[in-house]
């Protein structure tokens, strides 16, 4: 059950000022005196209260307004998904927040407290959750979504799935397909890693092996491919397929191995992420693991409108599992 939302006065009651204090500090901090602007800081955040940006200050009014927060929009796997809730919330006459986090707690933090100060009806985010956002949207009246990950304890709901098996479904296609070398490339992010160990117990578990081994920045990119190219060439045994944590760092691998004059898949086999739609019209076409990002934004959909309308939330973890396409690269 949500906890009572702390309000302007329970602020004022903590730091020991008048209401029209604490209201002078959240409009414009530097008009109250330092010491007290302290005071008031600290119950903030110690209450939990999130002032009310809407006009007329209507605390209980809905807003028709959802936040969407992503890590980046360049070579974006969640362009997709999030095209289609877009789409969908805009028919039904909400606007969207679009906030872009990085790879950074601090910048999801910031963009989470601007979305519950003008009180979004929900807060969909793919990006990276600290202790303090996860206690922040707890309190929050608002429907947090967490989509493309599916943890034990969401902290309102996930829209995903497990990309630790996702990792493993690769490694067993990849073992039936009569590979033996691969080289897996990862990206420097927490779901990227749960998928690399997916793959990389799997392929250990059916007698493979250990595979070499490269990370990359975040997001994964198209521009990767070279350095990746070059640092395979080194390596003692020429790997005979590449796992790539995205199709875009796939489709530049395709590239360098036919400017290096080898063929794919004959001479080496690539193998992408996230079916983008560059996979399936690239020449050879991209094998890659396919997420239903429509589903995902259907699901947060009826979840926002169940929440709206007071029903049950019901299952709190939805998975939408996911599905390996294999194509001409592998």
């Amino acid at each position: 059950m949500t906890e009572k939302t702390p309000t302007l006065d329970d602020v004022a009651a903590h730091a020991g000022v008048s209401s029209a204090t604490v209201s002078r500090f959240v409009n414009n901090p530097k008009v109250v005196a330092a010491t007290t602007a302290e005071r008031i800081r600290a119950a903030i955040a110690e209450t939990g209260y999130i002032p009310n940006l809407l006009a007329g200050g209507l605390a209980s009014s809905r807003s028709k307004m959802v936040a969407v927060l992503i890590p980046h929009l360049t070579d974006s796997m969640f362009n997709d998904t999030i095209e289609s809730m877009v789409d969908e919330l805009a028919a039904a006459g909400t606007t969207v927040m679009l906030g872009l986090t990085g790879v950074s707690t601090e910048r999801t933090e910031q963009l989470i407290h601007a979305a519950l100060s003008r009180r979004v009806d929900a807060i969909i985010s793919t990006g990276p959750i600290s202790g303090e956002i996860a206690e922040m949207v707890r309190r929050a009246p608002g429907l947090f979504i967490q989509i493309w990950e599916l943890p034990e304890e969401p902290i309102g709901i996930a829209v995903g799935f497990s990309h630790h098996d996702a990792g493993c479904d690769v490694a067993r296609f990849l073992l039936s397909r009569g590979y033996r070398r691969p080289h897996v490339v990862t990206a420097e992010g927490s779901r990227a890693r749960m998928r690399r160990d997916g793959f990389v117990e799997e392929w250990r578990a059916s007698g493979g092996t250990a595979p070499s081994e490269a990370a990359v920045d975040i997001p994964s990119r198209y521009g990767h491919a070279r350095r990746i190219f070059a640092d395979m060439r080194r390596l003692p045994e020429m790997p005979d397929v590449v796992v790539c944590g995205s199709d875009y760092l796939a489709q530049g691998l395709v590239v360098e191995a036919q400017a290096a004059g080898l063929k794919v898949p004959e001479n080496l086999a690539v193998i992408g992420f996230g079916n983008s739609q560059l996979a399936g019209e690239m020449r050879p076409t991209l094998t890659t693991v396919e997420i239903d990002g429509a589903r995902i934004a259907r699901e947060a959909i009826a979840a926002i409108r169940r929440h709206g309308a007071g029903e049950d939330m019901g299952e709190r973890r939805i998975d939408v599992g996911f599905r390996l396409i294999a194509r001409e690269s592998a």
